[in-house]
């Protein structure tokens, strides 16, 4: 009987001891991989002027969304502009040649940096495309009130 409780306890130990084991090596891959982005911060904010060379709106560069590369005076930057259906829903089109000021941030992504923009302005028309705290906005409904109500029908 003594021996039986004394091997579950043993067995018990050993399981432990590999359990904490095995959470410590995870542990440490977790902190070697990529970095999670950098916090959003609006008292960081700089604003850039440019010309848009290349718009995308489903890129493949993290993070995903719509991209542009925008010309400044100090060169080419890659412009993260959020959800590419927002700016289709604020009829606001970037396309090569267009001048643009946006209100953003340069924030991180393992290797890579990207300016993040919380606001495009092309003429002056202006979009919030980021929140204050530097999450994407997501479009929305362009209908009207009875427009919806229209489409749900008869109760």
């Amino acid at each position: 009987m003594k021996s039986t409780i004394r091997m579950t306890s043993v067995t018990l130990l050993l399981f432990c001891a590999l359990a904490l084991g095995l959470s410590a090596l995870a542990q440490q891959s977790v902190q070697t991989g990529l970095r999670p982005p950098a916090a959003y911060d609006v008292s960081r904010e700089g604003s850039l002027v440019g010309t848009v060379v290349k718009f995308e709106a489903a890129s493949a560069t993290p993070p995903i969304g719509a991209h542009l590369l925008l010309q400044t005076a100090s060169g080419q930057m890659d412009v993260h502009v959020g959800n590419a259906k927002l700016l289709q829903a604020s009829h606001l089109s970037l396309n090569a040649g267009d001048s643009v000021r946006i209100v953003g941030e340069n924030l991180s992504l393992g290797d890579t940096t990207f300016f993040a923009a919380r606001i495009v302005q092309k003429g002056t028309q202006a979009v919030a495309v980021r929140n204050s705290k530097g999450f994407a906005l997501l479009p929305t409904s362009a209908m009207t009130h009875d427009q919806l109500e229209a489409l749900r029908g008869a109760r």
